[in-house]
């Protein structure tokens, strides 16, 4: 049985950030309220002269992964949704490969439903 992931929660740059989302990202992360953590990040940005943090922040906004669309809600979803966010030509292959492995099982069954031996008869009587 699958666990549900909806309370499980990763460091993700948020959608709704104002710029890059960052402190949005960190302040869901960390369970704070995303005005004092915007107001940490000012702070810095003052006291540090500016190019020290705009440079960690630029970084983690390169880190960061965004937050999903959608949150996943079993174990393969969450794997999916890294893989693709990882790289998206090995998410593609992924899926290229469930879709191939589908299609080799619809072409078995459709071999046997239209071979000579399939008798559709004592099918439906059966």
């Amino acid at each position: 049985m699958k666990r549900l992931y909806r309370n499980r929660r990763g460091l993700y740059r948020s959608r709704q950030g104002v710029l890059l989302g960052v402190c949005r990202g960190l302040a869901d992360y960390f369970d704070f309220s995303v005005i004092w953590i915007r107001i940490l990040a000012v702070l810095a940005f003052v006291l540090t002269g500016f190019w020290p943090v705009a440079i960690l922040y630029l970084v983690l906004a390169l880190i960061m992964k965004p937050a999903p669309v959608k949150a996943p809600l079993s174990e393969d979803e969450e794997e999916f949704y890294h893989s693709y966010a990882d790289s998206r030509s090995m998410a593609l292959g992924r899926l290229k490969r469930t879709y191939e492995q589908l299609e080799r099982r619809l072409r078995r069954m459709e071999d046997v439903v239209t071979s000579r031996d399939f008798d559709w008869e004592s099918r439906a009587r059966g």
